[in-house]
Parts: C-alpha cells; structure tokens; sequence
C-alpha cells in the first residue's frame, strides 16, 4: 500500500486573537481505487433495464487536523482531494 501524501496551508502567517483561520489540505493516495460497479436487471423474456451505476471507493482517505493548543478545528468542505478546515485564533 502506498503512502498518503498531504500538503497544507493556512491562510495567513499570523493572526490576531479571535481571527478566523483557514487551512486548506490538498491530499491524495496513489494506491486510493475508485470503482465503479454497473447494473443490469434482466427478466425470464430476455427485457433489460437501462444500466444503472454505482461508485465506491477503495481505500478511502480520512483528514484529522489537530494543533498543540487544543484548539478545535472544524472541517468546512471535503471532496476527497481538498479539505478546509477553519478554527478561532
């Protein structure tokens, strides 16, 4: 299995006390498999229906994000490449 690989940025250097913070984590598995699997239904006359899909991931990633201070962050958006994170200075 390969190696995640993450690279993170906030978007600021420095904040002041009750700043909002931004981070943004782009990510990604080179091992990570998207599948998907396709659905016929057939009857005893030979009649098909339209093929239907369905998608899955195999070896799905997950982000956790945590600092020194305790402080929690909350996850604003995550599409499986790039989550943002956003937490009070």
């Amino acid at each position: 299995m390969a190696t995640p690989t993450a690279i993170a940025a906030l978007s600021a250097s420095a904040y002041s006390p009750g700043d909002q913070m931004l981070l943004t984590v782009n990510y990604s598995d080179a091992d990570n498999k998207p599948l998907t699997v396709t659905i016929v239904v057939t009857d005893a006359r030979g009649n098909s229906s339209a093929p239907v899909t369905a998608n899955v991931v195999i070896d799905p990633l997950t982000v956790s994000v945590t600092d020194d201070s305790g402080r929690a962050w909350a996850r604003v958006s995550d599409n499986g490449a790039v989550a943002v994170y956003r937490a009070v200075a």
